[in-house]
């Protein structure tokens, strides 16, 4: 029997790009959309057309663009959203309308300022009202990390009645535990009547660092789709991360997922997205970072040099990244200079590679990394013959 498949819903070009200062053109998101269809996503939400403009362009070029996956847009559950949202789909093979509401005290008290029952109301009134549109309809329970779950399952279970094909739970403010968050899906699975007519998703942020866990919970205890960004990147500290959900599934085969992801090429839109954002990708990011698969303490490197396994769980070719990285510091070791100096072209003996290390040592104190060139220098300066 084959594994329960996982739906990667990226949002990279709605959610992650509410960044400041990471705004995109239509041409960038069409050439980011492709790059997504080819990673094997399968639903690219597009943007939200009713904020303007500009944003009701990108997502009809990119419903235009699009081949097979899935385009979607955001709207909230106001008529006049989900009208102009079914628009800027019309092009879509496969158009998905994403509306929704508030479900949390706070939001209904302080934001809405509604009761519960209006909520209930106007999440089915857009639900029914996207289903004139478009058979895929997502709705979305906002906040609903912080949401009383008896509540958000009345909420939920209205939503499928009008017609609703993905419930999506988002932990809007990053707030939960993997538990807690684990638990609230459970709880909808066990308690609202139509469940299995519907995917749950998970939409978490990473205002706690707890994004990527609350994800991989969420589908231990029964959510079938991930929403997620390249990079992570997204409002406040970010998205739920396309890259490490994809890994860590892959890696814990055990779980019993598999995604549609060709992870060979992670790397390489990480890098699209970065560039086109105008957003680095923080060097020790996890899966794509540049100091993913980079060794410098001489204990790991010996390691690595011996075996790869030793201290890397994913072969960096996986993910598209071409090898390992032996970095020469202060802190590295014989094994990291004797292997740095063989690519380079120098097989060094025993006693060339004492001398070439005591040098090392010296220049490695007065810098943060050695290079090559640096390594040439050492070894010519030691071992003039080989030179």
């Amino acid at each position: 029997m084959s594994n329960p498949r996982v739906f990667i819903f990226d949002t990279t070009l709605r959610d992650g790009e509410q960044v400041p200062g990471c705004k995109l053109n239509t041409e960038q998101k069409i050439e980011i959309a492709r790059a997504l269809e080819e990673l094997g996503v399968d639903v690219i939400e597009a943007g939200f057309p009713v904020s303007s403009p500009g944003d009701f362009a990108s997502v009809e070029a990119v419903s235009k663009a699009v081949k097979h996956a899935v385009v979607c847009g955001l709207s909230r559950a106001v008529e006049n959203d989900i009208e102009v949202a079914a628009r800027a789909l019309r092009h879509a093979k496969h158009p998905r309308l994403h509306t929704g509401i508030g479900v949390s005290e706070m939001h209904i008290r302080y934001k809405l300022r509604c009761s519960p029952s209006e909520i209930i109301d106007r999440a089915v009134g857009a639900v029914k009202y996207a289903k004139r549109f478009v058979h895929d309809v997502e709705f979305y329970a906002e906040d609903a990390g912080r949401a009383d779950n008896a509540f958000l399952a009345r909420v939920i279970e209205a939503a499928i009645k009008a017609g609703a094909t993905v419930l999506n739970i988002p932990d809007t403010t990053g707030y939960c535990l993997p538990e807690e968050y684990g638990a609230k899906i459970r709880y909808l699975k066990e308690n609202v009547k139509g469940i299995d007519n519907a995917i749950l998703s998970t939409h978490c942020h990473n205002d706690l660092g707890l994004a990527t866990a609350n994800s991989i919970a969420g589908l231990q205890n029964g959510a079938r789709q991930v929403e997620c960004t390249i990079n992570g990147i997204g409002e406040r500290a970010g998205n739920t991360s396309l890259e490490e959900v994809v890994m860590i599934l892959r890696q814990h085969a055990h779980l019993g997922f598999e995604t549609g992801i060709n992870t060979r090429l992670l790397n390489p839109i990480s890098q699209l997205v970065s560039e086109r954002m105008g957003m680095p990708v923080q060097p020790n990011k996890a899966i794509v970072g540049a100091n993913a698969f980079a060794h410098s303490s001489g204990i790991h490197q010996d390691g690595v040099i011996k075996k790869r396994e030793t201290y890397e769980i994913i072969d960096p070719l996986e993910v598209g990244v071409d090898h390992s990285k032996i970095v020469l510091t202060a802190r590295s070791g014989r094994a990291a200079i004797a292997y740095r100096a063989k690519n380079i072209g120098h097989n060094l003996s025993k006693e060339e590679l004492d001398r070439v290390y005591t040098r090392f040592l010296s220049v490695a104190d007065s810098k943060k990394e050695v290079n090559d060139e640096d390594l040439l220098q050492i070894i010519s300066i030691e071992v003039p013959a080989t030179v």
